[in-house]
């Protein structure tokens, strides 16, 4: 995993910190989007909260992760999975908001149709957060 996170940060042209790396790793290690809150908690006293913060501008500025805004109006932050550029943004599929855990979910293989805008509109970024109960708690709430 170490030598894909320094591959991902030089082909980046980033240099390779035990902050950056730790960052990647909590991101890639999980299944639901993060805010910055819970990577600090996460994190402990490893990073300081303007390290983080820069960090994360860095990496969505240069397309390794992408933001997306909760249903409560926090930032979270997901992997990109597909190959995205600081200049070509282009990791848009559908998010999961759950309502009853708060947790965001990236469904990768649901990509958002194509948005057809006014003549002399230009779209720079297609977001759609779909909100309901996400599997975990449906069978939660069977048992």
């Amino acid at each position: 995993m170490q030598r894909k996170f320094d591959e991902l940060l030089e082909k980046h042209s980033l240099k390779k910190t035990a902050p950056r790396n730790s960052v990647l790793e909590i991101l890639s290690g999980r299944n639901v989007a993060t805010s910055q809150p819970e990577l600090e908690e996460i994190l402990g006293k490893d990073i300081d909260r303007v390290t983080l913060y820069r960090i994360l501008k860095t990496f969505e500025e240069k397309g390794i992760i992408h933001k997306i805004i909760d249903i409560n109006g926090t930032a979270t932050y997901a992997i990109c999975q597909s190959e995205c550029s600081e200049h070509d943004h282009h990791d848009e599929h559908i998010h999961f908001n759950c309502t009853v855990c708060g947790n965001v979910y990236c469904l990768n293989d649901m990509h958002i149709p194509p948005v057809n805008v006014p003549q002399g509109f230009k779209v720079e970024s297609v977001s759609l957060i779909v909100s309901g109960t996400c599997d975990k708690c449906q069978n939660e709430k069977k048992d």
